[in-house]
């Protein structure tokens, strides 16, 4: 940091200071350059420059001929004020808000994402420098309607790779797999509508289903897949309108759908004039492939969505959505309409040349390695303390696992947050709540021992 940069921090910080102690409130001129210049023994210049840095950020004013002023934004509220309340009801969306709002002193066993250190930063910082060399268009222009033409042929390639042959206008770019999903119910759905999902299955879903409106119901999951015949009965008596589930490994009990149970459930969901939304985001920490719906189904009635954020960046986002021709250029107009455009070029570009680095798939196989590493150590540990995993997942990061003596994870979660310890209760993946009694683990998240520590105590005293 060159010393002009560091003096103009140091006067930002001193007005900021300024403010947080209530000597400068809403609407108070600030010093004037010269004045501010000699009291800080700073020059004019660099408190010109702090000036209209924080100009930029909101915080003060500029009134040309009258001054610099302080704004009503920089009045912020106690802290108390802005936190998360952690008696809020635990539902669907109670894991993500404490997860994403967490401290940085805080251990997030039950966040859904890996910690940063085990993410590919040089490939992204590689890329990062690439795109500082981008022509002007990229970084400043819309990006086509369907997104980056080179992504879109590379996730038509790794289709292909899974006996999917499509085509890569068959492929849609979306600000994230969340984005996906929201924009396939704005396409299908109508308030009231009943969507199938599994029980227990991936918490967003259903919080993404309430804000649609639809009408949630469900069928029990096994450690091969959905119970067709449960499946069959609510598709019968309920009619769904969409199935929405993960392929590979499951959210949240890292099961694997068997081959034999992906036909029976394609055979029941034709007959009905069932859509099914097979979201692929964990398809890179599979050993080796499993079966998918839409490679069976060939994209008739399923539709593949899928995310880089779990193997690549989440700060990075990026999703896609594979679907048949008709239904990907109905949703190109829609994501127009709703968003001008899906996934940012710069964020597509990012991820698409971080892709195709040489070091990324030795990152995939070397993360695959350390989980595999990671879940049986959890495995063990959780053991030690009654808590049985509910299947040995083939990959990826998740543990679905039973408390022992029917403790109330809801209540284990609670105890552990006065800790600084954020847990994924079971009732929150279930919309029957059927799972009072597991917890879905993050082995990715569980290095710290206080991990341990903190859910023992909180399971003796849950």
């Amino acid at each position: 940091m060159s010393q002009t940069t560091s003096r103009t921090g140091e006067v930002m910080a001193a007005i900021r200071g300024r403010i947080a102690s209530r000597s400068l409130s809403h609407g108070d001129r600030l010093p004037s350059i010269r004045a501010l210049a000699a009291t800080l023994k700073a020059s004019p210049s660099t408190v010109v420059e702090a000036y209209d840095r924080l100009v930029s950020e909101g915080v003060v004013l500029s009134r040309p001929g009258s001054g610099f002023y302080v704004s009503a934004g920089a009045v912020t509220p106690a802290v108390n004020d802005l936190e998360t309340r952690a008696d809020r009801a635990i539902d669907p969306l109670w894991v993500s808000r404490q997860s994403l709002d967490a401290t940085a002193a805080a251990l997030k066993p039950g966040c859904g994402w890996l910690p940063p250190d085990w993410m590919p930063n040089a490939i992204l910082r590689r890329a990062m420098r690439g795109l500082a060399r981008a022509d002007d268009a990229l970084l400043a222009d819309y990006g086509p309607s369907r997104g980056l033409p080179e992504l879109r042929r590379l996730l038509a390639r790794r289709g292909a790779a899974d006996g999917l042959d499509i085509g890569p206008d068959q492929v849609l770019l979306t600000t994230s797999g969340t984005q996906a999903i929201d924009l396939i119910c704005r396409f299908l759905l109508k308030p009231g509508d009943a969507v199938l999902v599994d029980d227990p299955c991936y918490f967003n879903f259903q919080a993404l289903l309430r804000a649609h409106k639809a009408r949630i119901v469900s069928a029990p999951y096994t450690p091969t897949g959905p119970d067709v015949a449960r499946f069959a009965q609510v598709l019968a008596e309920e009619r769904p309108r969409l199935y929405i589930t993960n392929s590979a490994i499951h959210n949240p009990t890292g099961a694997t759908m068997s081959a034999q149970t992906a036909h029976r459930l394609l055979t029941v969901a034709s007959a009905h004039g069932l859509v099914i939304v097979e979201d692929d985001i964990f398809a890179e920490f599979e050993p080796d492939p499993s079966p998918r719906l839409a490679a069976f189904d060939g994209l008739v009635n399923v539709i593949r969505i899928g995310s880089f954020s779990k193997t690549l960046s989440a700060s990075t986002r990026c999703g896609y959505i594979a679907a048949r021709p008709d239904w990907i250029e109905a949703m190109v107009d829609l994501q127009v309409a709703t968003h001008f455009g899906g996934a940012s070029p710069v964020a597509a570009r990012l991820v698409f040349d971080s892709l195709m680095d040489s070091g990324y798939r030795r990152h995939v196989e070397a993360l695959r390695r350390r989980l595999s590493g990671a879940r049986r150590e959890a495995t063990a540990r959780l053991a030690d303390l009654g808590v049985r995993a509910w299947v040995t997942p083939r990959g990826g990061f998740y543990l679905w696992g039973r408390l022992p003596d029917g403790r109330d994870a809801s209540n284990v979660a609670r105890l552990a947050l006065d800790e600084d310890v954020i847990l994924a209760p079971g009732n929150v993946f279930s919309a029957a709540q059927t799972a009072p009694d597991f917890m879905r683990f993050n082995v990715g998240q569980m290095r710290d021992p206080r991990v341990f520590q903190v859910l023992k105590a909180a399971l003796a005293r849950g």
